[in-house]
């Protein structure tokens, strides 16, 4: 399954910031607009890894995992 987030990006200076509006803290800041749409991609990723992972611990034992598509 592949989710769309989207990202919020601009100028400011030198620097390229932005974050992703759909999940908190996930935000960059990069030299380039290629190198914080990247980063921006590993820090979602991250964060919802950590939260997969999170879930899994808490729901212990026996649980079943069901696919949503929003």
């Amino acid at each position: 399954m592949k989710n769309e987030f989207t990202a919020i990006i601009k100028k400011e200076g030198e620097w390229w910031i932005g974050w992703v509006e759909e999940v908190p803290g996930a935000n960059a800041q990069e030299r380039s607009r290629e190198e914080l749409l990247a980063s921006l991609q590993e820090a979602v990723r991250d964060i919802l890894d950590i939260h997969r992972e999170e879930a899994r611990k808490q729901a212990e034992g026996d649980y079943e995992e069901i696919p949503l598509a929003v």
